[in-house]
């Protein structure tokens, strides 16, 4: 019996996991600028800092940001 003969374990899937990690927030930031920009809103660059920021810090943090700030918008 080889106890590698299914392969490494994590390879692709920690590959696919790390890219979504990298582009959520990217993308979550993206339209919470353009959002924020088209009604108006003065702090649109840092409702974008922060929702992608915590997005990247801790994943939930950027959940909850992200429900504030379409709690709060007009």
């Amino acid at each position: 019996m080889f106890p590698l003969q299914f392969g490494l374990p994590g390879g692709p899937e920690l590959l696919i996991f790390g890219l979504l990690y990298l582009i959520i927030p990217f993308v979550s930031a993206y339209w919470v600028f353009n959002d924020a920009e088209s009604r108006g809103n003065d702090n649109a660059a840092l409702w974008a800092l922060a929702v992608g920021g915590l997005f990247f810090l801790t994943f939930f943090g950027g959940f909850l940001a992200l429900a504030v700030y379409v709690w709060q918008r007009d």
